[in-house]
């Protein structure tokens, strides 16, 4: 592998005297031969690291901050304990992610739950957990929040989220600021003034903050910049003290490498840019500095997951196209039947061999979309190699389901040459026991 290539790997990724691709000395083969494809791997290192990374890079230039973990990009038991001992928070999107939080005792300060549509179930289960921060998404929300909080004789803290009409400049479907977006006050339609107004009238809520996301994966810094200073110039402009600006999140985002020719910026300049647009706004527009809430999940966890996959059936259509079948896809990760998005991809058993033949990588799924990697080059392929898909620890697993009836696979953490199961395949029997005959 050239230097861009590692970059998309876990960082303590090696080739052994086996041409195996290892993880955390862990040989990859050997763990397909025990636990079989499609096998999904974690690297405790990376993740470990990659948690270091973001508190050190934005706590050293604004101490205030706060990461917290999007636990939407892979919620699990393990994942979230390791967040935990690294003294980050947990942001939640769901009953499900608050109750997996609530099952090892997540220190319920110390999450955000956000949300365009949370059922009054999940509020009055958040309410009840006593959660740090409720994320406001609309009117409806507000509303009932007050409603139930003033049901159980509770104060709760919330921050509201706007929507700022910034472009990221990344896919239509995870781009999430702009006017034309179901979260969020908007700036722009005047919601936002309201929801400001509607909130410090609330009984029995708190407004301690803002939080706005632009979308995801974000390449480009300047759009950071450009929306913090647009709403802090539209706070300034209402009349809000600094005693409603205690909190101040510009969400995440933050991009991670899929492909060699496509490398993120350095978590450092995010936080340059980030950081800095903050004091310069507070200071031109008379804020005290207020807490500064990062929430990267994708840029924490992406790079420490790889997939695994055998090959199957190979189908050669000349001067069209080669498909080689693996025995996973978009059942396990639909991120490029979705999103269009790009892989890298190595033979994880002959890692040496030089690239000879173009290929498209295809999954099992019974749908013509399903392909996971389209024309890339690589040795020629064999039938029963293993596959290692890199950047896979983010949306993969997340976002899996059993079409088809297809069980999801197992997940292994890997540290320092062992490897522990932190999520079983599920089985036949598992996608049974639900219907009712």
């Amino acid at each position: 592998m050239n230097n861009e290539q590692s970059q998309l790997f876990p960082i303590k990724t090696e080739i052994n005297e086996l041409d195996h691709l290892t993880i955390a000395g862990c040989d990859t083969n050997e763990l397909v031969k025990e636990f079989g494809t499609p096998l999904y791997i974690y690297d405790k290192f990376t993740l470990t690291q990659m948690c270091k990374i973001f508190t050190n890079e934005f706590k050293s230039r604004y101490p205030n901050t706060e990461i917290v973990y999007a636990s939407k990009a892979f919620s699990n038991l393990s994942i979230f304990k390791i967040i935990e001992q690294e003294g980050l928070g947990l942001d939640v999107v769901s009953g499900g992610e608050l109750a997996l939080a609530e099952s090892i005792n997540f220190p319920n300060n110390k999450i955000y739950f956000h949300g365009n549509n949370k059922t009054k179930r999940e509020l009055k289960q958040a309410l009840i957990y006593k959660v740090g921060k409720i994320v406001v998404d609309n009117f409806y929300e507000l509303n009932l929040l007050n409603n139930l909080a003033k049901d159980l004789n509770i104060i709760q803290d919330i921050t509201l989220r706007l929507s700022p009409g910034i472009d990221p400049h990344t896919h239509t479907h995870t781009t999430t600021g702009t006017l034309d977006s179901k979260f969020g006050f908007s700036l722009e339609t005047g919601d936002a003034a309201k929801a400001f107004k509607y909130a410090k009238e609330m009984s029995n809520l708190q407004l301690t903050g803002i939080h706005f996301h632009l979308g995801s994966p974000i390449f480009e810094l300047d759009p950071y910049a450009l929306a913090i200073d647009k709403v802090l110039e539209f706070i300034s402009n209402l009349g809000i003290d600094s005693q409603n600006l205690l909190e101040f999140s510009p969400g995440g985002g933050f991009a991670i490498g899929y492909i060699e020719k496509e490398l993120p910026p350095p978590i450092s300049g995010y936080a340059d840019v980030i950081t800095k647009a903050l004091k310069e706004g507070c200071k031109k527009y008379g804020f005290d500095q207020p807490k500064l809430v990062i929430e990267p999940g994708r840029s924490i966890i992406g790079r420490s997951g790889i997939a695994l996959y055998k090959t199957g059936a190979v189908k050669e259509i000349p001067n069209v196209r080669k498909y080689v079948s693996v025995d996973g896809g978009m059942g396990d990760n639909i991120r490029p039947a979705l999103y269009d998005s790009k892989y890298h991809a190595v033979v994880a058993n002959r890692m040496s061999e030089t690239p000879k033949d173009l290929i498209t990588i295809a999954g099992k799924f019974c749908e013509s979309g399903d392909i996971l990697i389209k024309d890339i080059n690589m040795p020629i392929i064999n039938a029963d190699d293993t596959i290692a898909i890199p950047a896979s620890g983010a949306y993969n697993s997340a976002m899996s389901s059993n079409y088809n009836m297809n069980p999801r696979p197992p997940i292994l953490l890997v540290d320092e040459g062992k490897a522990k199961l932190i999520r079983r395949g599920e089985t036949y029997e598992d996608l049974i026991q639900y219907d009712i005959l």
